[in-house]
């Protein structure tokens, strides 16, 4: 059976450039891949196929003589250029033409860094602080000083893990890929050099202070600025303020989560303030005014309505909290809680028996249900 044109299995021009041939690889691989084509059993010899064309027409000597004589030029033992040796000899360098897309149709996921210019430093992890703070914090906001313990650079070494700062070599056994690759049957496995542990460096004279990790442990005191109005589960980042990373890679970020501690008078809810204040009997029935504490440390005044019930709310605006990326200020609601006296002397007693005797008429509650009450009973004599 005669093979069919390499540009054509490609998908390209024979006028395509070394970019182009690649692409074209790159999407016939994926296209073709086997472990995406389970169910045609054409798919691993088509896959095949690209990559023996790729392996020629990536090669500039090998392209060069396919253009002139075709397939011929890799028959009888000729490679590309009349080498005697270099072609496929119909199996196809899997490892050798596969290896030059392998990161770009698979780093992501394999966690890898893309081309042959080395590895970078690995970034330091991200760290977690819990913060509480008082109502009153969260409502004005503040700056405030607090102390992480991480890993810092190493100053000894400036980070570096060699003794006297010198840089790390790169690694004899991946070549400062941090990774190697094994050709098993027809697939190329690849995984964490073990020389290097996937830094693509190594460190032949280790630094003392911090054994060649590049880092110590350290408490570092942060000045981290609160803005008003953060609530319960509010997350402030602080970028480059993390673990330092290793040998010299860039520092993880600080995130903040901070708590607001519950309060003996308030309650919150989103922006609005919610307070129980008590009133005596006398102010509830006759009315008048009272003073309430507010969030901000004054005080502010309520008229009190006669007659009025526990559970009353009454509303003071703009006396609530402020919204953590504006948009103005909740309001404050305040809750009667009418008090029944103690400890009455004898006089406040007789009063209120006279009190109690004249005052049936101004129950309406009362006075409704003891009608109720002989409604019922007359229609029972009824």
């Amino acid at each position: 059976m005669s093979k069919r044109d390499y540009y054509e299995v490609l998908g390209v021009s024979k006028g395509a450039s070394s970019d182009e041939i690649k692409k074209g690889f790159r999407r016939k691989a994926k296209e073709l891949h086997p472990d995406r084509n389970k169910d045609n059993p054409d798919a691993e010899a088509q896959f095949k196929e690209a990559n023996e064309a790729y392996d020629v027409l990536r090669d500039a000597e090998k392209k060069a003589a396919y253009d002139r004589f075709g397939h011929a030029a890799f028959e009888n033992g000729m490679g590309g250029g009349g080498r005697p040796g270099g072609g496929f000899g119909g199996q196809g360098d899997f490892s050798s033409a596969f290896s030059d897309v392998f990161d770009d149709l698979f780093g992501d996921f394999m966690g890898g860094q893309r081309g042959g210019g080395g590895r970078r430093a690995a970034r330091g992890s991200d760290l977690r602080y819990n913060l509480r703070v008082t109502l009153e914090e969260a409502y004005s906001g503040l700056q405030k000083t607090i102390n992480v313990p991480t890993a810092v650079a190493c100053s000894s070494c400036e980070g570096t893990g060699a003794e006297g700062g010198v840089e790390p070599t790169s690694c004899p056994t991946c070549s400062g890929m941090g990774k190697v690759r094994a050709q098993q049957g027809f697939f190329t496995v690849e995984r964490t050099c073990p020389t290097c542990s996937g830094l693509g460096q190594i460190i032949k004279n280790p630094c003392k202070s911090c054994q060649g990790a590049g880092r110590v442990e350290k408490d570092r005191a942060l000045s981290v600025n609160i803005p008003a109005g953060v609530e319960t589960g509010t997350r402030i980042r602080l970028a480059g303020e993390g673990e330092a990373g290793m040998r010299g890679g860039p520092p993880g970020d600080l995130y903040i989560f901070v708590e607001v501690a519950e309060h003996k008078l308030f309650e919150r809810d989103s922006v609005n303030l919610y307070c129980r204040v008590p009133v005596s009997m006398a102010k509830a029935a006759l009315g008048g005014s009272i003073e309430v504490p507010t969030i901000d440390g004054g005080r502010g005044r309520v008229q009190i309505p006669a007659g009025s019930q526990s559970g009353r709310q009454m509303r003071l605006r703009g006396k609530g909290m402020p919204a953590l990326r504006g948009g103005g200020v909740g309001d404050m609601f305040i809750e009667l809680a009418v008090e029944t006296p103690v400890n009455l002397t004898s006089r406040q007693k007789e009063l209120l028996r006279e009190f109690d005797d004249l005052g049936e008429d101004n129950h309406p509650e009362s006075k409704s249900f003891f009608s109720s009450v002989k409604s019922f009973w007359d229609g029972m004599k009824g």
